[in-house]
């Protein structure tokens, strides 16, 4: 399969394409702007539609028709600018409608800075939206994990009715790596007809197609919500992806790390090999939802003596090890926030503090 050298957000623009989605609105905010960039050219030449939206609000809402009609569509944005859409994703997840949020991270809270983040495992995980609303989060480590990511992010959306965020820190999208577009991730929009509002005489029905999130009978918005944590159970039950890296030791420490965070536990991983200390880790390659049963059974070895959150945040996503872990393993948290990535030999000052 053939690779080009590509940066993260030029990549991701790519794969929607690639994936069949010619519907793009967006509002620009950095570290992503190169994708509304990238498909205000690219969309040109494929017969697709890109539109970017006076504000964020209205993006969600251009989402929110598009998806309403049966088209395939998505957005990319980074924190505040997702922050501005959560009424939006609120909507869409009531109206059950599938749709692909990229958000690629920068620092905060507030306006913060531009350079990496994971501070909003909250936000994504936790409180995308008012109400019982949750999104299915995918977490990659790699440009090349990004491009599929975002490949199977729209067969997702469409098979639970929901939407997918692909969330990235601001190294995602900036960093260059090789990436190729696998041909057996490409797929072609799922039939809408039996619930889309894209017009009787298209579907040859004489029954009207109503898309809405408001239902002011008590009853009736009960058994919407009812509807929605059984498929949200559904995907803690099929959608759980994770990679485990140095597992078959007898490690002392397991780290739980996602995204490009990863990449660096990998090498403090590989440095204190070296050094004959043994360090295991499970990545999340979902975030919601979340490996719990693998990092129980990483954290339930006799040799683990600790389990180490390495995050770029003030520690959001140890609280999820915890819960996993359940009190039979100590569970640590180390981690930045500024966009000062923390560096292999710091991580393996804390795993040589933890085990002196």
């Amino acid at each position: 399969m053939p690779k080009v050298l590509m940066k993260g957000n030029e990549a991701i623009a790519e794969a929607a394409i690639r994936a069949g989605c010619l519907n793009y609105f967006a509002y620009p905010i950095t570290p992503q702007s190169e994708v509304a960039e990238y498909l205000s050219w690219r969309m040109a030449e494929v017969g697709g539609v890109f539109l970017q939206g006076e504000s964020e609000v209205a993006v969600a809402y251009m989402i929110f028709g598009a998806a309403g009609a049966g088209a395939r569509v998505f957005t990319t944005s980074s924190s505040p600018g997702i922050s501005l859409m959560s009424e939006g994703l609120s909507y869409l997840c009531g109206a059950q409608l599938p749709a692909v949020f990229v958000n690629i991270m920068r620092g905060g809270p507030g306006l913060g800075g531009i350079l990496p983040s994971q501070g909003d495992y909250f936000q994504a995980t936790k409180g995308v939206g008012h109400g019982d609303c949750r999104l299915l989060v995918m977490a990659p480590a790699s440009v090349q994990e990004a491009a599929e990511m975002v490949m199977q992010a729209f067969p997702l959306a469409e098979k639970y009715r929901n939407p997918v965020m692909i969330l990235g820190d601001g190294l995602i999208g900036q960093m260059m790596e090789p990436v190729a577009f696998p041909d057996h991730l490409k797929s072609d929009p799922s039939n809408k007809d039996e619930w889309a509002s894209n017009g009787m005489d298209h579907r040859g029905s004489r029954t009207r197609n109503l898309v809405k999130s408001l239902f002011l009978d008590p009853e009736v918005l009960n058994n919407n919500n009812l509807a929605l944590r059984a498929k949200y159970e559904q995907m803690k039950q099929a959608e759980v992806q994770y990679e485990d890296f140095h597992l078959d030791c007898d490690y002392q420490v397991l780290i739980v790390s996602y995204g490009t965070m990863s990449r660096v536990c990998k090498t403090a991983i590989t440095m204190l090999e070296s050094k004959g200390v043994a360090v295991g880790m499970v990545r999340p390659q979902t975030l919601f939802p979340f490996p719990e049963s693998a990092v129980f059974t990483a954290a339930g070895k006799p040799s683990c003596r600790l389990v180490l959150s390495v995050e770029m945040s003030m520690g959001q996503m140890v609280e999820d090890v915890e819960r996993s872990v359940r009190g039979i393993c100590p569970v640590k948290w180390y981690g930045k926030c500024g966009g000062d990535v923390p560096t292999p030999e710091e991580i393996i000052e804390v795993v040589n503090d933890a085990l002196a």
